[in-house]
């Protein structure tokens, strides 16, 4: 393809803080950004070029939005496949494409295609209706984490179950009854990300893979280096790369993994868009996350990775996102999501640390 010039138009599908911060690095790089977002005054919206308000199975706004764009990228994976379709259909190119979504969307075709390209995970088994828990909980030793297959996200659409303790009626009934798999609990040190990006050409880079910290199912923090051997994190850029490769994927990702005490890797999950635990990348190197996607999305070629500063990433949750400016630090940056009231568990922002000039 051509590389699209300044100038050029890049929807998002999507409007919350990701699509903000996509937005804003596309305005950065030049590109007039739009978005396509089923919500009232999304964030999003209110840092780009333009917004359109429509729902995602309204295939004639879909595809007038796609004319009025030279490509066009997601900020979230559950935007559904079918939306994909029908802005390809009017002539415009998606990136990430609809493999990437689709595998990541249900999360025992995500599984099952880690495994296929050798990328191992926990033990899992699928549940299709309550009678299906007690067999797959005696398969993976009485104890396992019960997930929905498709929408849970920062600990949603989860539970504990444990063979012969009651509450596996009222988990499955909690769950709303619906497709759900069964993950082996997995005893790791620590869980790290990987952020890969693919270009248009097939070209890929990885950031150094951050150690992230959970608060309550919701990510807390995210550091670099992560301490762990280069052997561990190379293994893991390597994952990366091959999931991308394997995806055909266009732009950047994030594939999750628990580390085992002996340097094993499991995979947990991962998401075809930028992530929450690359926050600290554009303040701590060369090219951050936002701003290699917006590259990839427009065909250019990839910039340097190279982690200028040791940094740490920490998510303002809830009422910690009203932050007093006073309370900043002199290497601080505040990203704030503009998001309109704060609420329990709700992503408000957050804080990047530069904690010292990387040498080397």
């Amino acid at each position: 393809m051509t590389p699209l010039q300044p100038g050029a138009t890049i929807g998002i599908l999507g409007g919350g803080q990701l699509g903000r911060m996509l937005a804003v690095a596309g305005a950065q790089l030049g590109f007039d950004m739009l978005i396509y977002s089923p919500e009232d005054d999304p964030p999003a919206g209110r840092v780009a070029a333009g917004a359109r308000k429509a729902g995602w199975a309204d295939k004639a706004a879909l595809q007038a939005f796609a004319r009025d764009c030279d490509a066009v990228t997601l900020e979230f994976e559950n935007v559904p496949v079918e939306a994909l379709a029908a802005i390809e259909a009017a002539g415009t190119p998606v990136r990430p494409g609809a493999k990437s979504l689709s595998v990541s969307q249900d999360r025992a075709s995500e599984k099952a295609f880690l495994q296929e390209i050798g990328i191992a995970t926990a033990d899992y088994r699928v549940i299709d209706a309550l009678g299906d828990i007690a067999p797959a909980l005696e398969a993976l030793g009485g104890y396992g984490l019960m997930k929905t297959r498709r929408e849970g996200y920062d600990g949603k659409g989860q539970a504990w179950v444990r063979l012969g303790h009651g509450g596996i009626a009222e988990a499955w009934e909690a769950l709303g009854k619906r497709p759900c798999i069964i993950e082996a609990p997995v005893r790791f040190e620590c869980e790290i990300s990987v952020l890969v990006a693919r270009s248009v050409t097939g070209e890929t880079c990885t950031w150094a893979p951050p150690r992230n910290t959970h608060a309550n199912g919701i990510l807390s923090k995210s550091s670099v280096p992560s301490g762990l051997p280069k052997t561990v994190e190379d293994a893991a850029r390597w994952k990366a790369v091959a999931l991308a490769e394997a995806l055909g994927h266009v732009g950047v990702m994030a594939l999750e993994l628990f580390v085992l005490s002996d340097g094993t890797l499991l995979a947990n999950e991962f998401a075809p868009r930028v992530h929450n635990s690359g926050h600290w990348t554009p303040e701590a190197c060369q090219t951050g996350q936002f701003e290699q996607h917006i590259r990839c999305v427009a065909g250019w070629p990839l910039g340097d990775t190279h982690r200028l500063f040791d940094a740490e990433m920490v998510n303002l949750i809830g009422e910690a996102g009203l932050v007093d400016p006073a309370s900043l630090g002199p290497h601080d940056t505040l990203t704030l999501y503009g998001k309109r009231d704060a609420r329990p568990g709700r992503k408000m922002g957050h804080i990047t640390r530069r904690l010292g000039l990387r040498i080397g």
